[in-house]
């Protein structure tokens, strides 16, 4: 089969490479799905760059999400499940192989139904994003009637918190780096985009909360945890929550705590990759009524064929792509 692999980290041009690989071979309560695009996740190209390989592996196949058709199914497994187009997450977590080749073998479990009228450039893009997005908006309850502040609502992330958000019935205010953003952030459904470069990001959520019945945030959906700290502490409400996924700016923040604790406020760290069961099938379970219903989007940034794997990569790392990087394999 086609594939992409590296050997070694390191950078993209340096260490990936695309070949022929043996196809994999089905197990047990798994399912062989042919696959036809992966999504590129921030995670994929740190995990490239600076994860050794699991022990026993020559080369790493990347790509922990993607979208195809099953054509095999293992011992266990419902032949009814046979030729069902899916989305696929943490295929890497679940095995050793990833989604960036034409097969890949995961647990049944994670390979989800994919509904007909979603294409499986769309399907890629759900995994690590989609099920990040749920966690943080719900881990802490219902937001029905509440207000949510997501920074960065233009990115995977923070799309499908605006989306899963305002489905839920909250209000949902979010920050954008420029215009282009605020275009898909008002999109996917915010009553208000700011552009943190040009506006004061404090004082315009407090004149728009105080408009709509609160003096302030009840959650903050956070990409920036480090960078956005001091801000948050001066929107939160008292008993609120800062759900956080991202720190990359300031990986080592300081607390401030005297101000948190006078807030007695609840910060969330979440791990898609360390959600419980539980967290993972509601996850699954709204992302399923969201794709059905046609408010979960995804937004798609650029497409590569596989053998520019390494173009994907380097287009994701930049951090200037507004969306999903997906590469076709198909």
């Amino acid at each position: 089969m086609r594939a992409a692999w590296y050997e070694q980290n390191g950078s993209a041009r340096d260490v990936l490479k695309v070949g022929e690989l043996a196809k994999p071979v089905i197990e047990p309560g798994k399912v062989l799905v042919r696959v036809h695009a992966a999504g590129v996740n921030p995670s994929d190209t740190k995990r490239r760059a600076r994860v050794p390989l699991l022990t026993g592996n020559k080369q790493q196949i990347p790509h922990q999400d993607g979208a195809g058709v099953i054509e095999e199914v293992g011992e266990g497994v419902s032949t009814f499940r046979l030729g069902q187009r899916v989305w696929i997450y943490e295929a890497l977590v679940a095995g050793k192989a990833g989604c960036a080749a034409q097969y890949v073998v995961v647990p049944s479990k994670n390979a989800v139904e994919l509904p007909e009228d979603v294409s499986f450039e769309l399907g890629a893009c759900l995994g690590v994003p989609a099920l990040t997005a749920h966690r943080c908006v719900f881990a802490d309850g219902p937001v029905k009637g509440k207000t949510v502040l997501v920074t960065g609502g233009a990115g995977s992330v923070g799309v499908h918190a605006i989306q899963f958000a305002k489905a839920a019935g909250a209000g949902v205010f979010t920050t954008v780096s420029r215009p282009q953003q605020a275009l898909v952030a008002r999109a996917a459904g915010a009553d208000l985009v700011i552009d943190r470069h040009e506006e004061d990001v404090v004082g315009r959520v407090q004149e728009k909360a105080a408009t709509v019945g609160g003096p302030a945030i009840d959650r903050i959906i956070d990409v920036a945890f480090g960078e956005t700290l001091a801000s948050s502490t001066k929107l939160l409400k008292v008993g609120g929550v800062i759900a956080t996924y991202a720190s990359d700016a300031q990986p080592e923040p300081t607390i401030p705590f005297l101000p948190l604790l006078f807030l007695d406020a609840t910060i969330r760290f979440v791990n898609v990759y360390m959600m419980s069961r539980e967290a993972h099938e509601s996850a699954i379970a709204a992302t399923t009524v969201g794709l059905r219903e046609g408010w979960l989007k995804p937004t798609i940034a650029s497409r590569f064929p596989l053998d520019q794997i390494v173009a994907a990569h380097e287009a994701s790392e930049t951090g200037k792509s507004i969306g999903k990087v997906v590469i076709i394999l198909q």
